[in-house]
């Protein structure tokens, strides 16, 4: 799973890292079980502190997308225990904060509802297309 982040954006690191890992599960490219590079390790690739890993790993902890297991690291959590149903309702809320959000700037483009719509409905279609092909190992990618 490589990981790639922008040391020039707005967003911090460790939300790049838990974006990173989430699509990497949500794709496939990660499965319940696996491992993930150690703190160390990933923290020395990326040329970013340590803590910044670790507070990324934790988040995701805490979400429900990774088991921690002492020494021996970080792995993916299984799909039925991640994350817990008051997570995921907050990410419920969160996601219909951040489209109500984005169809209201689209809309003040001028931009229609229709419009809106069928572009959202690609997308997830495309974030759903992308896991099924690497799941059946096509190697196809979307982005």
């Amino acid at each position: 799973m490589p990981v790639v982040i922008d040391q020039m954006s707005e967003e911090p690191i460790y939300r790049q890292i838990r974006a990173k890992v989430i699509e990497a599960i949500a794709t496939g490219e990660l499965a319940p079980g696996d491992s993930l590079p150690s703190v160390r390790s990933l923290a020395r690739d990326l040329g970013v502190n340590l803590h910044t890993v670790n507070k990324a790993y934790g988040v995701l902890r805490d979400e429900g997308y990774l088991i921690m297991r002492g020494r021996s690291g970080a792995f993916v959590a299984a799909a039925g225990g991640a994350p817990t149903r008051r997570l995921a309702a907050e990410q419920d809320q969160l996601m219909a904060r951040e489209l109500l959000r984005l169809a209201l700037a689209y809309r003040a483009r001028g931009g229609s509802e229709s419009a809106f719509v069928a572009e959202a409905a690609r997308q997830a279609r495309a974030a759903y297309q992308a896991g099924e092909a690497l799941a059946q190992g096509d190697g196809t990618d979307e982005r």
